[in-house]
């Protein structure tokens, strides 16, 4: 498998484009995902049950073969009622007369201001002025991938390359987010495009196992947003045969679906609303999968413990803690703690035993950017890996005055 700097244009038959349209004061707002063919889709959703107008469209019309995507930024088309339901299918319907498709064949995403009606007339103009720059370069694909950020401070995109039976196969993505993120999705726009085909089922089946171990493993804030929504087309277009069962050739693309889900899923969470540090928390030695994922979200959702990273504070007491309220059986008196980072490593729990350790150590540890923070339990084989980012005064500021 071949990882690189890509997008979703770097799959054979799609095209982007991204563009100003005036929905935000300055920036990009609007980007347009086409396929050639129509592609199979799969999808995730948030597990909000408040969900906004166009998570309902997708939701209702995922398992269409769809043409193409609509999705704006500075508006999240959110708690809009009836009014946002119909700017959803009106949207869909835009670009799809532009296609020469049903609306049916059309899926829709939205981000930014929740409460807030669309400016319809600017979104349709925007939709129709934003068409004619459909290209299948990268340049298109990494405007696509700008128009879609509301606070995140870069744009998150790859691409990874495979071989099946003898044919180049390439899986392309971009994502946004970078607050309101929380495990079980989070206000998180993630577009995934693949010239592999591969059956209807396949694909549902590889997303969301995918998405399992990525990203609803992520978390910035604890707030699970309304628009939170991850797509992945399947065109074809590679002209593998079709991977219609669970064989070799479909482990090699859930293995680089799973390669490009990580990393959209890590650059969100190191990109989090005013976050210095990357935390990755790894659990081993649970008694179940769902054990060790409840321990390694419970830390990375700790607020007192982010505060701690940030403060550059080996407070390994705030881990165990976080991990007692996690709903996870384990016994805390076989549990090891170990931090580490480029700047070196120290065991601060060692089978329930508190180590007197080197603050110096500790402190230049904690003053680099990614931080592992390892965990050894004695329950089981099963494991599970999550990442979190430091809770910092920027945080509160830029949500203090988001609307502005």
């Amino acid at each position: 498998m071949k990882v690189f700097d890509g997008n979703v244009t770097s799959a054979t038959g799609f095209k982007a484009a991204g563009n100003a349209v005036g929905l935000k004061k300055v920036k990009k707002d609007m980007a347009l995902i086409t396929s050639e063919v129509p592609a199979v889709a799969a999808g995730c959703f948030t597990s909000n049950i408040v969900k906004a107008a166009p998570v309902l469209w997708d939701m209702e019309h995922i398992d269409n073969k769809i043409c193409g995507i609509a999705v704006n930024s500075g508006n999240a088309n959110a708690c809009t009622g009836e009014q946002g339901l119909a700017d959803a299918k009106t949207t869909a319907a835009c670009l799809a007369e532009l296609m020469g498709c049903n609306e049916d064949n059309v899926l829709v995403c939205s981000t930014g201001v929740i409460g807030v009606n669309l400016n319809m007339d600017k979104l349709l103009k925007g939709v129709k002025i934003t068409y004619p720059m459909l290209g299948d370069d990268a340049e298109s694909g990494a405007n696509a991938a700008q128009a879609i950020m509301t606070t995140d401070t870069y744009p998150k995109t790859i691409a990874a390359e495979i071989t099946i039976e003898g044919k180049k196969v390439t899986i392309g993505g971009m994502a946004k987010g970078s607050g309101m993120i929380n495990p079980n999705m989070a206000t998180m726009l993630c577009f995934i495009t693949t010239d592999c085909a591969v059956a209807k089922p396949l694909l549902d089946k590889a997303l969301k196992e995918c998405v399992a171990d990525t990203f609803n493993m992520i978390t910035v804030d604890g707030d699970t947003s309304t628009n939170d929504t991850v797509i992945v087309l399947a065109n074809g277009m590679a002209q593998n045969a079709e991977i219609n069962t669970e064989n070799a050739d479909y482990d090699t693309f859930k293995e680089a679906l799973m390669a490009v889900c990580k990393n959209l899923a890590v650059k969100v969470v190191d990109d989090g609303e005013g976050a210095t540090k990357l935390m990755e928390v790894h659990v081993t030695g649970a008694a179940t999968v769902e054990d060790a994922r409840k321990i390694a979200s419970s830390v990375t959702s700790s607020n007192l413990f982010k505060a701690a990273l940030f403060g550059e504070d080996a407070n390994w007491g705030r881990v165990l803690c976080a991990m007692g309220y996690s709903g996870a059986e384990f016994d805390p008196m076989e549990v090891t703690i170990v931090f580490r980072s480029e700047g070196g490593e120290i065991k601060l729990m060692d089978e329930g035993t508190p180590i007197v350790f080197d603050e110096e150590l500790a402190s230049k540890i904690l003053k680099e950017h990614k931080i592992y923070i390892d965990v050894m339990l004695k329950e089981g084989n099963s494991e599970a890996v999550g990442w979190g980012c430091d809770l910092t005064y920027d945080y509160v500021k830029i949500n203090g005055d988001y609307r502005s």
